[in-house]
């Protein structure tokens, strides 16, 4: 007895009394009664030649069988069955603890050797133990899914830098895929922790809430980042009420694992599996701590973002330019613009300091434009030192020289090689004038608009600031009639390069043909002006840091109250 057409396309034997074949194999016929078998067969199945498949085989594997019968092999020659694109008949199951599958082909083997060939008297299964293979596919698929959920893992965790957000991107992938609902805990201040949660509806809910991490075990180490305790160690039941909330019900499983950031630990991430799902497996409980180290890290980056953000605005409120104050002296106006566009701070500054309030009717206020050597935030650092030491000048304002001095010898000992250029302006009204003391330290000097249209120059002058040992300066005194202006501005209006060809400076000429025809502009169109024209004038190129002052005398006065006599507040 033999078997005309093996799986491979050549003849092979099947009766036990020629040898063994290497996979079990039987012929059954179109009845279903198994007709040869080999030995390898036998010893799987337990059966013998003349066995019912119904009765001997695996349900599955009659199954396929008698569905043969309903839609019969096609006839194929040897050749054909031999293609790898053949269409065979395949069935899955098991056999004892084991996976098989069972491919069928025609049985052209008749029991009269006589009979002239015919149609197939039956099918042959040929059983292969998949066993391994199909265990190495299920492998191969979860490295597969952990791959994939790590890789949006990264990828959502790396897409934002605020904590919170942070926080919420990580218990809802933690509850989509390794638990039922997942809590972050945050470090927090005393017993106050911020808390994110989410249940099986994908809500997440942002708390801080007053709680003892030594309540739920390990999450106290875990807050520390100390190594995760096995889930099987934990006791779930044991978890205080918000840790397990009234969405999960009668809870099953939890795993408790830290959160590594950045030097120190980013808080702790604990996975609830509700009661009646498998526990957490080793494997599980590996991709929850690749999965928290990149939580971890991402919160921890953000918490340093957010601290940063802190220190960098609060330090820059100390840069900015103050907001132009009510001097009762003037009226004024002031313009800063940076030379970056994404810049805030620069080495331009101004600083507005009104007079102290007291009975001696000598009191001044000061208005200090500045530029210091540079741009971009070394400068602004030097010009926030600069603003300090003035500031602790004040007492001696009515003196120029003395507090240039003063400031020099501030700026020679420090390790910057920078340097500054200044104009102080010391302003005190008389009567319906306005009288204005001003010193230019290697600054542009100051412009006057009167009224009518004449712009002049007052004479004062000297030495720069932070490079000499010893400073020259040279102060003016100027009157200022009702509408006229003083104007302070830096260098990076007149030496502002554009124009037609793109190459010519706006120059000071130009600034003072364009403020002859502004006379009684108020201080704030004419602070709008002249950045206007700079603008127009740079276009789309580069150009340096732009500050702008207007001191302006006011055209009308209201008397104080006392005998109609002395300096009150005015009305523009």
């Amino acid at each position: 007895m033999e078997l005309t057409q093996g799986i491979d396309g050549t003849r092979r034997a099947l009766d036990p009394a020629l040898g063994p074949g290497p996979y079990p194999a039987l012929a059954v016929n179109p009845s279903g009664t198994v007709t040869r078998l080999n030995d390898a067969a036998r010893l799987l199945l337990g059966m013998i030649p003349g066995a019912v498949l119904d009765d001997a085989a695996p349900a599955w594997l009659a199954e396929a069988h008698h569905a043969l019968a309903i839609d019969p092999l096609p006839e194929m020659t040897a050749a054909e069955l031999s293609h790898p694109g053949a269409s065979r008949p395949v069935a899955h199951g098991p056999i004892g603890d084991r996976a098989y599958e069972a491919h069928g082909v025609p049985d052209e083997v008749h029991d009269d050797p006589g009979t002239p060939p015919g149609p197939p008297a039956g099918t042959v299964w040929w059983l292969f133990d998949v066993t391994e293979h199909r265990r190495l596919e299920r492998e191969l698929a979860d490295e597969r899914e952990r791959t994939a959920f790590l890789a949006e893992a990264s990828s959502r965790l790396l897409a934002s830098l605020n904590l919170e957000r942070c926080m919420e991107v990580t218990v809802q992938l933690a509850a989509r895929h390794l638990a039922d609902a997942a809590l972050v805990i945050a470090p927090g201040s005393g017993r106050a922790y911020p808390v994110s949660y989410c249940g099986p509806d994908g809500q997440v809910d942002h708390q801080e809430l007053v709680v003892d991490p030594s309540e739920v075990p390990g999450l106290a180490e875990a807050m520390q980042g100390f190594p995760p305790m096995p889930s099987r160690w934990l006791d779930p039941m044991a978890a205080p009420p918000w840790i397990l909330r009234t969405d999960l019900g009668h809870l099953g499983a939890m795993v408790v694992t830290a959160l590594p950031g950045h030097g120190v630990p980013a808080g702790a991430l604990v996975l609830l599996r509700r009661g009646g799902q498998r526990a957490f497996s080793e494997g599980e409980e590996l991709i929850a701590r690749l999965f928290a180290a990149r939580a971890g890290a991402a919160m921890s980056a953000a918490r340093v973002y957010a601290e940063q953000a802190s220190i960098t605005e609060t330090l820059m409120r100390e840069l900015l330019p103050p907001r132009t104050q009510h001097l009762d002296e003037v009226e004024l106006a002031a313009r800063y613009r940076p030379s970056g566009a994404g810049e805030r701070v620069g080495g331009d500054f101004y600083d507005l300091h009104p007079a102290a309030e007291s009975p001696d009717a000598e009191q001044e206020s000061l208005v200090v434009l500045g530029d210091v050597c540079g741009k971009g935030l070394e400068a602004a650092v030097l010009t926030g030192k600069i603003r300090t030491t003035l500031q602790a000048l004040l007492p001696l304002a009515e003196d120029h020289r003395r507090v240039l001095e003063l400031l020099n010898g501030t700026l020679l000992s420090s390790e910057s090689t920078r340097f500054v250029t200044l104009v102080l302006a010391s302003i005190r009204r008389e009567g319906g004038h306005v009288r204005l003391r001003l010193t230019s330290a290697g600054h542009t000097r100051p412009l006057i608009v009167r009224a009518g249209g004449q712009v002049e120059t007052p004479d004062t002058g000297g030495s720069l600031i932070g490079v000499l040992d010893k400073i020259t300066s040279r102060s003016a005194t100027v009157l200022l009639e009702p509408g006229d202006t003083c104007l302070l501005y830096t260098d990076g209006i007149t030496e502002a390069f554009g124009g037609p060809m793109g190459d010519e400076m706006f120059g000071d000429e130009r600034l003072s043909a364009e403020l002859a025809r502004c006379g009684g502009m108020p201080p704030e169109a004419l602070v709008e002006r002249v950045h206007m024209l700079a603008a127009e004038w740079v276009g789309s190129g580069k150009h340096d840091d732009m500050a702008v002052v207007a001191i302006t005398a006011p055209r009308r006065f209201h008397l104080s109250a006392v005998g109609g006599q002395g300096p009150g507040r005015f009305t523009a």
